[in-house]
């Protein structure tokens, strides 16, 4: 694998946070599935019990990105998260992207991407330019609208934040993060090899 990134090794777990990283948390879904194993030493196997604990937490990393993606879609009617997610990705990258970079990005088949890529163009977000590179493939550009569009997305996403912040305990996303990030750069290490 070319340019194989360094990684940072698993962040400190902060002090208190032990427990609520190993189970129930206080939700239905975690009932149950640790009490069993833990109770007089009998049940899984530690083995077990790590694919269970790695089954529950992408299980709620899924459903928090269906429940992310539902509010997003009703805060911007007519827009799907994928729009969104698009348009924020060529904001980053000023100098275009190809349609098979952009699917290989988004881990989409290439007609997948296609379709996307023909109503963010329709809406004029996006333009289609040839590409200077090579001159036979496509090379997709944010528009002046693309770049509208993301700050009224923005808008609507930091107030739907504001409720998420009021019910969130102090430091909770600044103790997840360095977690999420350790998790996505093993995930994306283990795609690559």
């Amino acid at each position: 694998m070319t340019g194989q990134k360094q990684h940072k090794g698993p962040p400190q777990t902060p002090p208190g946070a032990g427990a609520s990283a190993e189970g129930d948390a206080g939700t239905d879904r975690g009932k149950g599935q640790g009490a069993a194993s833990t109770a007089g030493g009998t049940g899984a196997s530690p083995p077990a019990e790590r694919m269970q604990r790695s089954f529950a937490v992408m299980t709620e990393i899924g459903i928090l990105a269906q429940l992310s993606a539902a509010a997003f879609e009703r805060r911007m009617p007519g827009w799907l998260v994928a729009h969104f997610a698009l348009v924020r990705h060529l904001l980053r990258r000023a100098e275009g992207a190809t349609p098979l970079e952009l699917a290989r990005a988004f881990q989409q088949p290439k007609t997948t991407m296609t379709h996307t890529l023909q109503v963010l163009e329709r809406r004029g977000l996006i333009t289609m330019q040839p590409n200077p590179r090579d001159g036979r493939s496509k090379l997709v550009m944010l528009t002046e609208e693309g770049r509208a569009f993301h700050g009224r997305a923005m808008a609507e996403v930091a107030r739907n934040m504001e409720g998420l912040h009021a019910r969130l305990a102090p430091g909770t996303l600044e103790a997840l993060l360095p977690h999420l990030e350790h998790l996505r750069e093993v995930m994306e290490a283990l795609r690559d090899d």
